[in-house]
């Protein structure tokens, strides 16, 4: 067992976990709410250290970053458990996974590297699940990774505290961010958090260099109202800034949350068309393949950037960093400083 970091002591033998924003009391014995982290007489342990649930070599896009080394691919891991029970998971055959699960086999970070750099890619995602629970490890790997010059990308729900993404900071290079919604009530409900440590996270990640994409699944009935939309435009649009991208991704029907159907694709296009009358530059939509505004678009001129069908890429005219046809400055990342 790997002994945890973000956490202290304290008395009668409990833990106080300062990993997530739920800054779990964990007494001798139990864990977090994550599932994963283990006070065994006073000490907290990292329970999936070293073990992983999902390897595959994806491309980028399908985190999605799009903006983030483009075109290429991205070797993928995940373990198991997650500090969110969100009722609509598309994972949660490993989310909700234990630390005796059949899914679990050992991978040692420098491992993890040798076989991303074997592979071709340009970068190590953390993925399927929570990666801010898996921390000690990806602290690791990534560490290694920037070494040797990959990239290194969270696909996070964002509710990792401020101390521990700081701690993070010299390796994470990208933070791909769940906004499940813009109010209180439905993070409550759905997920079982709360919204402003994941909005304070994605701020933070902005001010500490890290490029950051968001992700809102668009849920019917519960998250889809034009006002709220309007409000989670407007709030990065302040907070990450204009050039964010923002991808709005068709919601169905899985785990707990079979009550309702699909998004409508006329509903995305309408948030799409608002991002952009409100001053987002690179809005996206999700999910919903060989769809004209899953392309990157020159926000000045509107020329073809880059042409997508479904997590595949064709660049038309991209120069660099900078639109090929009136050298608008595009805000994206394509090689590991």
């Amino acid at each position: 067992m790997h002994e945890a970091r973000q956490y202290k002591k304290t008395e009668n033998n409990t833990a106080t976990c300062s990993l997530c924003n739920h800054r779990c009391v964990i007494k001798e014995g139990k864990h977090g709410i994550c599932g994963v982290r283990i006070n065994e007489k006073g000490t907290l342990y990292a329970g999936t250290y070293g073990k992983i649930s999902a390897e595959a070599v994806d491309p980028i896009e399908k985190k999605p970053l799009f903006h983030y080394l483009p075109g290429t691919m991205s070797y993928s891991l995940g373990s198991v458990g997650c500090n969110f029970h969100c009722q609509h998971c598309q994972n949660w055959h490993i989310s909700r996974a234990e630390l005796d699960s059949e899914h679990l086999r050992s991978l040692s970070p420098e491992e993890g590297v040798s076989r991303a750099i074997s592979s071709g890619c340009r970068s190590i995602s953390w993925t399927y699940n929570e990666p801010t629970i898996w921390h000690e490890y990806t602290l690791d790997m990534g560490t290694l990774a920037r070494a040797r010059g990959l990239g290194t990308c969270y696909v996070t729900n964002g509710y990792i505290t401020e101390e521990a993404l700081r701690e993070l900071s010299p390796m994470l290079g990208a933070f791909r961010v769940d906004l499940k919604a813009f109010t209180d009530d439905f993070y409550k409900k759905i997920c079982g958090a709360r919204l402003q440590p994941v909005l304070d996270s994605a701020a933070l990640a902005r001010e500490l260099g890290m490029h950051v994409e968001t992700v809102t699944l668009v849920i019917p009935g519960l998250n889809d109202s034009m006002e709220e939309q309007e409000q989670l435009i407007r709030w990065v649009i302040e907070h990450l800034g204009p050039d964010t991208p923002m991808h709005f991704s068709a919601f169905h029907p899985d785990y707990k949350m079979t009550d309702r159907g699909g998004t409508p694709v006329a509903m995305l296009e309408k948030i799409y068309t608002r991002a952009r009358e409100l001053g987002l530059r690179f809005p996206y939509l999700g999910n919903v393949y060989h769809h004209r505004y899953e392309n990157t678009y020159c926000p000045a001129c509107g020329a073809t950037l880059i042409e997508r069908q479904g997590f595949s890429s064709r660049f038309r005219d991209l120069d660099g960093t900078q639109c090929g046809k009136c050298g608008e400055k595009i805000g994206i990342v394509t090689h590991v400083g």
